[in-house]
């Protein structure tokens, strides 16, 4: 998952985006609201996370702005000011959630978490396809009820093929969530990452669950049919003896 935090307060946004990493996130850290837009236009967030007090606009502004550019990420504010007339000046704006500072690490977690299971139409911490589930709150996946070990960077790929189940992803997709823009390796290391984590996932017993979309990108499958996907062949007509 990657996140977008607008926060001036360099040492509130550290602690912020430590937590979050810790969660397996990509941070990235706007310190005002004209920077955050202009990340927002160039990347694909999963969650934006907004203080109310930015140097040079109300985080009311930001939100304001980035729903009229029809960025439909899930945003979450954070503000000292818990009276009932921000929080719903927040939502009215276009805000999907409020949290009041001071809070616990663990709530904006489980906050961020919930917002984007919602906005990829997940009611449930855990995704199912098939025998492979996926459990987004304990970061764990398995197969027919076994733990399939993954490393971090496979669990990513997988999180976030099942997370936009249907749409086909290119190596850009997954070099943005992967490493945020922040020292990106060439983008073969992608195909690497998916053969391996293919071949962990047919071991466990979940063959074919990601396919090949040649010159494209990689798609999560159902696990029922053909690991790629290649054009059709041409019909061949036999001709009269």
């Amino acid at each position: 998952m990657r996140i977008l935090l607008v926060e001036d307060d360099r040492s509130a946004a550290r602690g912020i985006a430590f937590q979050l990493q810790q969660h397996r996130m990509v941070v990235d850290v706007a310190d005002c609201g004209a920077e955050a837009l202009e990340l927002a236009r160039l990347y694909d967030y999963d969650a934006v996370v907004v203080d109310l007090m930015l140097p040079d606009m109300e985080g009311y502004e930001v939100v304001s702005k980035l729903r009229a550019s029809r960025v439909e990420a899930p945003v979450l504010m954070l503000s000292a000011v818990s009276r009932t007339q921000a929080k719903v000046r927040g939502l009215s704006v276009g805000a999907d959630d409020y949290l009041s500072k001071p809070f616990e690490p663990d709530e904006l977690v489980a906050r961020l978490q919930a917002m984007i299971r919602r906005s990829k139409g997940f009611s449930q911490p855990r995704i199912q396809l098939g025998a492979l589930s996926l459990d987004l709150g304990a970061k764990e996946v398995a197969v027919q009820g076994r733990t399939v070990h993954l490393t971090g960077k496979e669990y990513a790929i997988l999180e976030l093929l099942l997370m936009r189940r249907g749409t086909v992803l290119s190596k850009e997709n997954f070099l943005d969530h992967l490493y945020g823009g922040m020292d990106e390796p060439d983008s073969k290391i992608i195909d690497v990452f998916v053969c391996k984590l293919r071949k962990k996932l047919q071991v466990a017993g979940a063959a074919n669950v990601i396919g090949t979309v040649w010159g494209r990108g990689y798609i999560i499958r159902d696990g029922s049919g053909p690991s790629a996907y290649r054009p059709p062949l041409p019909e061949m007509r036999l001709s009269a003896a």
